[in-house]
């Protein structure tokens, strides 16, 4: 096993907790942070996370605490795991408390509302002197907690990093793949939570896999053609953070956005749903955001307008959906020389 570090995890919800036990079963020091003191005693004392991954013991060599400061002092390596509307803030405290040498890397799949800026230019903003990286991938952390096999990427142009994140991660049942495109990789787990409520809906509705198919290989499309404007490389999304993500999360319960759109598909509103669901679902605010910059940056995604009509502009799913069949019929793969 490679040298054992110090490692942070900040944020105490699923993904963080799994990250963080993967961590401490490989032998590194690792501190889960948490922003909650009566969560993070809790946790400490039961051994598990039972807000978010009840019923699944934790490494005893994992640390779980809510000193920020004790948590990423001396730290070589932070990952942050909290939701997008929380990630500056976190980001902003950790001015001064960390090194320069320590590298940080964001989990939070979504973009931050108002400003449409991505965590990882967050962190270039916040702590420009610090190497920075994004992970991503088709990672439901209930299955990574119990050990199935998995796939991730760490995405960075700082090769250092990639390459210490893969060997502090990877375990028997956690394989970590590399990547130089961090936005092509942050833009696909941000946006897949869009279509995830699109498919989500379409299954409530009783769609066929004919239908399921086609959903998913035009979400691909759309957020190739996206993610081009934005100055990736469309081809990332052919990798496990752009298809793979988008077929675990477009295809499964486990998924919270998946499941917003079931809901939806059922009749509920969703104000209603949020509430019941008791997590973050990115995807609700991710879709306005994505939806103005896909007009300001003139490209087409039908599906996200067709979303957004039914869930800000109240039309009616059958008449999007009508609309959509019926609508431009354009080349079936793109990026390719017509």
């Amino acid at each position: 096993m490679n040298q054992a570090i110090k490692v942070a995890v900040l944020g105490g919800g699923s993904f963080g907790t799994a990250i963080a036990n993967i961590l401490a079963t490989n032998g590194h020091n690792t501190t889960l942070w948490m922003r909650s003191v009566e969560h993070a005693a809790t946790c400490r004392q039961e051994k598990q996370n039972n807000r978010y991954l009840p019923g699944y013991e934790l490494d005893p060599r994992l640390n779980i605490g809510s000193d920020l400061v004790h948590a990423v002092k001396d730290a070589s390596l932070i990952f942050i795991s909290v939701p997008s509307h929380s990630f500056r803030q976190v980001t902003q405290d950790l001015k001064g408390i960390i090194s320069e040498n320590a590298f940080i890397v964001s989990t939070a799949k979504g973009i931050e509302p108002d400003s449409f800026t991505l965590m990882s230019q967050i962190l270039e903003q916040e702590l420009p002197n610090n190497s920075r990286g994004v992970l991503s991938g088709p990672n439901f952390a209930k299955e990574i907690i119990q050990h199935q096999q998995t796939g991730t990427v760490i995405a960075s142009r700082d090769d250092k990093l990639n390459q210490l994140v893969q060997s502090v991660l990877s375990s028997k049942t956690f394989r970590v793949y590399a990547n130089r495109d961090p936005y092509g990789v942050e833009l696909g787990g941000a946006l897949k939570n869009i279509y995830a409520i699109v498919c989500g809906m379409a299954a409530a509705l009783g769609a066929g896999h004919n239908t399921q198919a086609m959903l998913l290989t035009r979400s691909l499309a759309e957020m190739g053609r996206f993610a081009q404007k934005m100055g990736s490389d469309p081809m990332t999304f052919l990798g496990l953070a752009g298809v793979g993500d988008l077929i675990l999360t477009c295809t499964s319960d486990l998924s919270r956005n998946y499941r917003v759109g079931f809901a939806l598909g059922q009749g509920k509103p969703l104000d209603e749903i949020v509430e019941q669901l008791g997590q973050v679902a990115e995807g609700v605010n991710t879709l306005k955001q994505v939806k103005h910059k896909a007009i300001e940056l003139n490209v087409y995604m039908p599906l996200v307008s067709g979303l957004h009509a039914i869930l800000f502009e109240g039309k009616a799913i059958q008449d999007v959906a009508l609309r959509l069949m019926t609508g431009e019929q354009n080349h079936d793969v793109e990026f390719l020389e017509q």
